[in-house]
């Protein structure tokens, strides 16, 4: 594996979603999350991380090192007697797995071994003191909830299925079952993002998150989308994937001053206004990626901050 990464990074996600169902909210019968003062669309930096947790699992598979630990079905704490299994061998009882061991070596070789073999904890850390305890970790990257560009118009749809659940449905419904799916006709949403070197270094008892695995990171959020297919989700894609490099560990200007040289636009018959503004008041709704622009402004960047634009 690669060492760890020694430079900060911010990035900015543009995706989209049309006639799908981006996030639901289980609270709120599935209905697609909104900020409700705004009514600008959410997504969840769990629903996010889980995209990318999923595409790992899918181009990796089971390669050593690159292992999901907040996998569908896993059992958490069974994840973490591995751990103990390979460090200390010579632990069996169950009551000896709920304290570190007091010898500080151990106790981080533990950590350092779940790091080392479950991608998702060398990403974003893990909290890892359910039971069986194998320590806690801060993660390096960290996401933001995605917030959508512009309002969005969550719409409920009724839908009809012709096959019965059982044979009292089919007498006293005809074979007919009535639902109903959420589904938002179109959203830009954007997040961002931050990787912090200091918390990937080895020397500052980091994760040990690596330039193989940085790579890895923004594969999974420029392609996240292409393999998770369904019903809600049918066309959803990430369109625009910007990052700031810094020459140094630490950062070389704040994340806020890099983010707001990132603007989004309105499109519409050659004419370009930004988003909010009273000028598009009578504009149609977006409906498709080409109803937006995004630039980013260059002029007087910060001395030892790299642009990047992935996609």
């Amino acid at each position: 594996m690669s060492t760890p990464v020694c430079n900060r990074y911010e990035f900015v996600l543009y995706f989209d979603v049309a006639n799908g169902n981006p996030n639901g909210d289980p609270d709120a019968g599935n209905m697609p999350r909104l900020d409700p003062e705004t009514n600008l669309g959410l997504v969840s930096d769990v629903a996010l991380k889980r995209k990318i947790r999923n595409f790992v699992a899918t181009a990796k598979g089971d390669l050593p090192s690159f292992e999901i630990y907040m996998s569908e079905g896993a059992t958490l704490n069974n994840q973490h007697k591995k751990a103990w299994g390979a460090v200390l061998p010579e632990v069996t009882k169950d009551e000896d797995f709920k304290k570190l061991p007091k010898d500080q070596q151990k106790s981080r070789e533990l950590t350092a071994w779940m790091c080392g073999n479950f991608w998702d904890i060398r990403t974003f850390g893990a909290v890892m003191t359910t039971g069986v305890n194998a320590g806690q970790v801060r993660g390096p990257v960290q996401l933001t909830f995605a917030r959508s560009v512009e309002p969005i118009l969550p719409l409920e749809i009724s839908i009809t299925r012709m096959a019965a659940t059982t044979e009292k449905d089919a007498d006293e419904k005809g074979g007919r079952t009535m639902g109903r799916k959420h589904i938002v006709p179109y959203g830009l949403y954007r997040a961002h993002g931050f990787i912090s070197a200091p918390l990937a270094s080895h020397a500052t008892k980091g994760t040990g998150f690596s330039e193989d695995d940085l790579e890895l990171l923004w594969q999974s959020l420029e392609m996240m989308f292409e393999h998770d297919r369904s019903a809600a989700r049918g066309e959803m894609a990430t369109r625009k994937l910007i990052v700031f490099r810094h020459e140094s560990a630490l950062g070389n200007a704040q994340a806020q001053s890099l983010f707001e040289r990132v603007k989004t636009w309105r499109v519409h018959e050659g004419a370009r206004q930004p988003v909010g503004s009273h000028a598009t008041d009578n504009w149609p709704p977006a409906r498709k990626w080409a109803d937006y622009a995004v630039t980013i402004d260059r002029e007087g960047l910060h001395a030892g901050v790299e642009i990047i634009e992935r996609c």
